[in-house]
Formats: C-alpha cells, structure tokens, sequence
C-alpha cells in the first residue's frame, strides 16, 4: 500500500505497533545536499507492506513512535546509513535492531552480501534493478518504483525468521546479540564534527600535529557544510584539506597558492586560515594520537602469517566470515597486546582467541593434510 496522508498512516501503525517484529527500508537522495534528504520509508509487517511518502505527511509522529518502540524489532538490511537517515529526517534513534547483512557473516554467508543475494540465497527469487538510480523526490511515484521499493522489504520478515532459526541452532544468538545492540549506539551515528578528521582521505599521512589542525579544520568543514546543507566535498575536497595541513598556510595569499582553493570564498578562507591557526596553536599533548601501526618484523609478519591461516580455518568451519572475527591488524594487536585485544573475551575468543593462544604458547600446530591446512 501506498501511504500519502496522516489518516493512512495512523492506521497502518496501530498494526505495526501489535507486531514483535516490523521490516524497515528508506529511499533518499544526498548527492546535493550534506543531509540526506528522506524521499520513502518502506516497511513491512508479516504480508502487509507499506511505501509511506514522508513528502507528503508533514507529522510522522505515528511512525516515529514504532521505530522508537523496544519491544518492536526492527529488521534492516545493512542499516548504517538507514539509521542515519532516520536520525536526520525524523529524528529517531531506532532500536533494537537486527540487520541480516551482518546475521549472513555468522551464517556461513560472506560479510557484506549484498540484500539481492541475501534474497536469492535464501527465497530463491532475482531482484531487479532497474529503478537504483530513482529520483525518489519527484512526485508521483509509478508503480514499478513503488513494487521495487517494496521488495527491499518484502523479504525481510521471512529471511529474519530462518535467520534466527538457524542462529538458534547453531547456538550463536548470544554471540549476535551484542554485535546488533552495538549499531544503536548514538555515538555511530550521530556525527561529531570533532571526529571528523578520523574520516579523511590519506590522513595516515599526517603527522600528530598535522592532524591537530585537520581536527580544526574539518570541524569547520563539516559545520560550513551543515549549517549550509552542501555536500562537504563542495565546501573543500579531502586532498585540499590534506595539503592545507601540510603547508599551514597563514594567509590568504598563502592559501590560494594551495591547488583547488580557488571554490573557497574570501570569507571562508579566513574562517579556515582560524582554523589552521588553532590546530598549529594545540598544545603537544592534546594533539591526536597517528592512529597507525609500526610495521611489524619479518619475524611477527610471520606470526601473524601463521595466525591467518588458522583464523581462516576457523572461518571456514565455523561459517563465520574471517574478516568479522579479526583483521590481520587485529591479530598483531593480539598478539603484542593481548588484554586490549577483541580476540580476548566474549565471542571472538570463544572461537578464534582461544585456540590462537595455544598456537602461540606452541600447544598447537599447522600441517597438510590432502592439500588442506588442518590443525595438529
């Protein structure tokens, strides 16, 4: 069904509001704009499916109170930036969640399948894509756009159930559980425009007091492009950002001799030169950590060599996606720290961390065995 009016809407949420569990899908549009512009909000509860028309219903109070609801689950497909939209265009903060794409990594399924594959994989059923490039701002909306917004949710109630089947089973929803809770935390999708820098392109580069005045100046990037609703790159790209912190230029003269300033205004340049100025003022001991690691030896590059190849074993028996147990970075950080480290506790160390102390304690080895890796 199609929803354009308060009245609809209402209606369609008294049955959202009886159900433990709803689908969840949005359309927006970002390209022009910092904030996401919400276009549609799919939803789905058993066999009833609605394309509900934000544009149009000034007050979604109603659904509001739905996603708000904690004892109505909701159930996304690679929610990250769903979350976010709903944040910005309605203002909710949607939990609990269950997103399929990151139940697939527990379930034998690689870690970032797509929602076409999902759905294939497990209703036998192609999806087309003939409407992923839609203005879903332009109104009226055609039924094919309207079928094929629907469909990213029309499969998610049944997937979500074999999913906890199967997760039940396999005695893994405590290992599930916490990875879900995490995505609701505010702290992943508010955005602080302080953290900003920590997204830069080639920021690795940079040294502590470089990123001192990144931190400076992509804090002012992102509220420009805020207060202005301008994608971010429009106010100053990531490499002129990048080569602003190299050179600290101090004037504007100094700042036009930078390539690719000449789309920064007179009064923004002097609002970035502050920015420069304040990075360059912090004092030593507040400026951010690099947030690189030192390359190890030859000798712990094969240890950790020898830590991947059982971790993939892991994977490959448990059905766990090697890259959701731990990174090769991971594992080095487990092994010269191994307290800090994920692999530690909880889960992780339940199917992986364990058995990799014991490797590096030397209980256990690799061999060969008919051209498969197998532990001794």
């Amino acid at each position: 069904m199609y929803i354009s009016t308060k009245t609809e809407l209402e209606r369609f949420c008294e049955l959202a509001s009886a159900a433990k569990v709803i689908a969840v899908d949005t359309e927006f549009l970002r390209e022009r704009t910092y904030f996401p512009k919400l276009c549609l909000v799919q939803v789905a509860v058993g066999d009833d499916i609605a394309a509900i028309d934000p544009i149009l219903i000034d007050d979604l109070a109603p659904l509001a109170a739905v996603f708000e609801d904690p004892s109505v689950t909701k159930v996304f497909h690679a929610c990250g930036q769903d979350l976010e939209v709903l944040l910005d265009g309605m203002g909710v903060t949607c939990a609990p969640v269950f997103d399929t794409q990151l139940a697939a990594a527990f379930l034998g399924l690689r870690q970032q399948v797509s929602y076409a594959s999902l759905v294939e994989s497990y209703c036998g059923v192609r999806l087309p894509k003939a409407e992923s490039l839609t203005d879903w701002s332009r109104r009226p909306l055609d039924p094919e756009q309207l079928t094929y917004a629907e469909d990213d949710v029309r499969y998610l109630p049944g997937i979500y159930e074999r999913m906890m089947t199967e997760l039940v089973e396999r005695d893994r929803l405590s290992w599930v559980a916490p990875e879900m809770e995490a995505l609701c935390d505010p702290s992943r999708i508010r955005r602080d425009p302080r953290e900003a820098f920590r997204r830069l392109r080639r920021a690795g580069s940079l040294t502590r007091r470089q990123l001192a005045i990144a931190r400076e100046v992509c804090a002012w990037r992102e509220d420009t492009a805020a207060r202005r609703d301008l994608p971010r790159k429009w106010v100053a790209s990531d490499e002129v950002i990048v080569e602003v912190c190299k050179r600290t230029p101090s004037t504007l003269d100094r700042l036009r001799r930078i390539r690719g300033t000449d789309q920064i205004g007179e009064r923004d340049g002097r609002a970035l030169l502050e920015a420069v100025a304040r990075g360059t003022a912090c004092p030593a001991e507040e400026c951010p950590k690099v947030d690189r690691h030192v390359r190890p030896s030859a000798e712990a590059e094969g240890v950790v060599d020898l830590m991947y190849a059982v971790l993939r074993l892991v994977s490959e028996r448990s059905g766990v996606a090697t890259q959701l147990i731990a990174t090769r970075d991971d594992l080095l950080d487990f092994m010269q720290d191994h307290d800090s480290s994920p692999l530690a506790s909880g889960w992780r160390h339940e199917l992986a961390g364990s058995t990799l102390e014991r490797l590096l304690s030397g209980e256990v080895g690799l061999t060969v065995r008919d051209g498969r890796i197998e532990l001794l």
